[in-house]
């Protein structure tokens, strides 16, 4: 019988989270960064309570913000998950090995866990 090395069956760390894991990690009150990468006038309209803004756009530049949670895991969120995918890969590339985009955006959210926030 041929064993299987236990590091080949372990899956890396999916680019995506969808919106219920992340729910459960806020009512487990895990340690993570939620980080919305919309724009200020997005996050006017709708916003998920104790997530830091950060635009997309401003990222690189403000790139050391973000060192201490290197070591920890960071969920990047936009409206509907296009620029958080986006966000996440860049991070993972800068040194954030646990940064993961949340699937649907702001928008999955408010139809999947919290329906009293606005769609836009």
């Amino acid at each position: 019988m041929h064993l299987m090395d236990a590091s080949s069956t372990i899956d890396p760390l999916s680019l995506e989270i969808d919106c219920h894991s992340v729910k459960r990690k806020m009512d487990h009150a895990e340690a993570f960064l939620l980080l919305d990468c919309r724009q200020p006038d997005e996050h006017a309209i709708v916003h998920i309570r104790g997530a830091v803004l950060l635009p997309l756009d401003q990222l690189p530049a403000r790139l050391d913000e973000l060192n201490a949670y290197r070591d920890q895991a960071i969920v990047v969120f936009c409206h509907l998950g296009g620029r958080s995918l986006q966000a996440a890969a860049w991070l993972r590339n800068q040194g954030f090995p646990t940064a993961q985009s949340m699937a649907g955006g702001v928008d999955r959210w408010a139809v999947e866990i919290d329906n009293s926030l606005p769609r836009y």
